[in-house]
């Protein structure tokens, strides 16, 4: 019983209900960016690039030929699939970005950091300072 009473402590931190949440919108968020890239980004940019999609991409290692869809090429043999990639690396990218930009607006709204206070200088034990007076005093 002892070990649910410390998973329980353990799971109601602050910190560690912070990381779920926190977890859960990135996946949603994921999901977002993953559907603009999909759905928005990528079709323009396959239309400029010959009107298939971009994630169809790929060179043939196999002699499969270049008319194939991307599954029926990976059936007949190796391929090296680089329109999928480059469109996995353009949603990192954006993804990045963007949380990129919100985090800086959470730090404007936060205001400016606090600029950390100089620390006051450590008091000098009675004993040092008589010690060092003593000191200077045979010095004379």
């Amino acid at each position: 019983m002892a070990m649910m009473e410390e998973f329980k402590k353990f799971a109601m931190r602050g910190n560690v209900v912070d990381l779920a949440v926190g977890v859960i919108i990135g996946g949603a968020f994921a999901r977002i960016t993953d559907s603009l890239v999909k759905d928005v980004v990528m079709p323009p940019i396959g239309a400029v690039l010959g009107g298939l999609d971009f994630a169809n991409y790929y060179i043939p290692l196999n002699n499969q030929g270049y008319n194939l869809p991307l599954a029926e090429a990976q059936k007949a043999g190796a391929v090296l699939a680089y329109g999928n990639f480059l469109t996995i690396l353009l949603n990192f990218i954006l993804l990045a970005f963007i949380i990129f930009q919100m985090v800086r607006v959470i730090n404007r709204l936060r205001g400016p950091a606090e600029e950390a206070k100089p620390a006051a200088a450590p008091v000098t034990p009675e004993d040092i300072v008589l010690l060092r007076e003593i000191r200077d005093s045979l010095k004379k």
